[in-house]
């Protein structure tokens, strides 16, 4: 979420209050007949607009620390990976299980067999692997998804080659399938407080930018009401026509 992006969002509701502020300043003047531009259904529009916009922050906050934690977590599973293959091989496995860990392991490390060139890209913070593109189009099955995925395979082949018994506490299956536990843990947690920041978002634009009655088209309705009691050329006028209060591209 770019910086811009929230900053609009304030500063709208920054150039709602002080439209409101002059309105309340023309005293007796200042008399619609239109229920939504009545003083009262302004500051309470002002009041909802703010809560639901601290809400979405809120909630963006905090999938901003499960994604923090989701990237720590899975920190460490490229290097293990390689100490995954590299025990395996020490077995003395079979070759052709050990062309099996190799392939997978390719998979989490992001490279193709025989090293052919691919664009490797971080897995994108946004669990839909939508709202934020990825810097390329990897051919190694970067989402943190398809790493679980991988991840759990390379255990799965572990667990089936007998030769496989390292004593490093570490590598061995039973700790690597609860690492694997906290990987899924770490993605889920990512997901389900991104589904909570997207509803929040939702909401808030409803009460912020709804067609109709939104700030953006009841300010300009306030305007014209203004504009209709002292004039076009009225100092009442140019101190709201300046006021910008217009819908965030999403």
């Amino acid at each position: 979420m770019s910086k811009t992006y929230e900053t609009g969002h304030a500063k709208n509701l920054a150039n709602f209050n002080s439209l409101i502020s002059f309105c309340e300043g023309y005293g007796s003047a200042y008399n619609p007949a239109a229920l939504a531009l009545q003083l009262s259904s302004l500051q309470t529009q002002a009041v909802d607009a703010q809560s639901a916009y601290e809400e979405a922050k809120k909630k963006q906050l905090a999938f901003n620390k499960v994604v923090d934690e989701r990237m720590i977590a899975f920190a460490p599973l490229r290097s293990l990976s390689q100490r995954m293959l590299a025990a395996l091989a020490a077995s003395g496995c079979s070759s052709e299980t050990l062309e099996g860990a190799k392939t997978i392991n390719r998979k989490i490390q992001g490279r193709r067999k025989k090293n052919i060139a691919a664009e490797v890209s971080e897995p994108t913070d946004d669990p839909t692997e939508g709202n934020k593109p990825a810097k390329s189009i990897s051919a190694s099955q970067q989402s943190y998804d398809n790493l679980s995925a991988s991840f759990s395979a390379f255990i799965e082949l572990l667990v089936g080659q007998i030769e496989y018994q390292p004593n490093e506490t570490e590598l061995q299956t039973t700790s690597l399938s609860s690492y694997l536990e906290t990987l899924k843990a770490a993605n889920k947690a990512v997901i389900d407080v991104y589904t909570l920041w997207s509803n929040t978002r939702i909401n808030r634009n409803k009460v912020m930018y709804a067609k109709g009655t939104g700030m953006v088209d009841i300010a300009q309705l306030v305007k014209n009401y203004v504009k209709s009691v002292f004039g076009n050329g009225s100092p009442e006028y140019k101190q709201v026509s300046p006021l910008e209060i217009k819908k965030v591209p999403k």
